[in-house]
């Protein structure tokens, strides 16, 4: 992996977040690549419940200030960063007052869905690729992790698949079994449509469910890994129907020779 550039972008890392299979994987495989020597960035959400004291988050003003538009309104992308204690890994923290201020992640104490989530997902997406090109950084893998990322494969794909920064970027998506149940709002494709991406390409989300989101994302990919024991039936199925590289699940202690070899592979001839 010398100098290979990988580009984790996941919805919950280790520490920030507690331990979960995609919290603790978005943490392992970076440190795997950056103790092999590769380059690496992550990108997670900074949500309302990081203590940004404790994990002393600050923000980067250069990177700050630009706006993206979502479904017609003009909403501020903040970047803020900190680093992984021992592991010499920075992350950069997607930020918006009005989508990740609130303390908690994805519901409310009460255990509702925010009803906004789509939207979330969509600025994560795109607030991601703006601050990768600001930092004129290329990668030769993406590698995303956890629903509300899974925007990222289809906006890499279809708003900026001109943009020659990511001409030679593999996107892998991993997918899990942690998911959400019910379904993000029904009016995500025509908020997605607005972007000007065609009809064909957010058909499954007309019936937002977490399996119908992280086929969208299955299908803008270029390979997947398994990143749960157990997925949903309809993931499992539809993974038998595709052409391209599955990596089974593993356990911690299997990861690293077969993570590496998956990603020396195909995906970057």
């Amino acid at each position: 992996m010398k100098d290979k550039r990988v580009l984790y972008v996941s919805s919950e890392v280790i520490p920030y977040l507690p331990e979960t299979e995609i919290s603790s994987m978005s943490f392992e495989a970076p440190r795997l690549v950056n103790n092999n020597d590769g380059q690496i960035r992550i990108f997670m959400p900074r949500y309302g419940n990081i203590n940004e004291r404790r994990h002393q988050l600050h923000e980067v003003i250069r990177l700050s200030g630009m706006n993206l538009v979502i479904n017609d309104l003009d909403m501020p992308l903040i970047i803020k960063v900190a680093s992984i204690p021992k592991e010499r890994m920075q992350v950069y923290f997607i930020d918006n007052e009005d989508y990740f201020k609130r303390k908690a992640t994805f519901a409310d104490e009460d255990g509702n869905f925010f009803s906004d989530n789509d939207e979330r997902a969509i600025f994560f997406a795109k607030g991601v690729i703006e601050t990768v090109k600001k930092l004129n950084w290329s990668p030769d893998i993406i590698h995303v992790h956890g629903w509300l990322a899974s925007f990222l494969p289809l906006y890499l794909r279809n708003y900026y698949g001109n943009e020659p920064l990511f001409e030679n970027s593999k996107i892998i998506t991993s997918v899990y079994g942690q998911g959400f149940t019910g379904t993000l709002d029904k009016k995500v494709v025509d908020k997605i449509k607005f972007d000007a991406i065609d009809d064909e390409v957010v058909e499954d989300l007309k019936d937002p469910t977490y399996e119908n989101v992280m086929k969208v994302a299955i299908k803008n990919s270029d390979a997947i890994m398994i990143g749960s024991e157990e997925i949903p039936s309809a993931l499992t199925e539809y993974l038998k129907s595709i052409d391209k590289p599955v990596l089974k699940f593993l356990n911690k202690e299997d990861l690293e020779p077969a993570m590496l070899d998956f990603y020396r592979s195909e995906l970057l001839k």
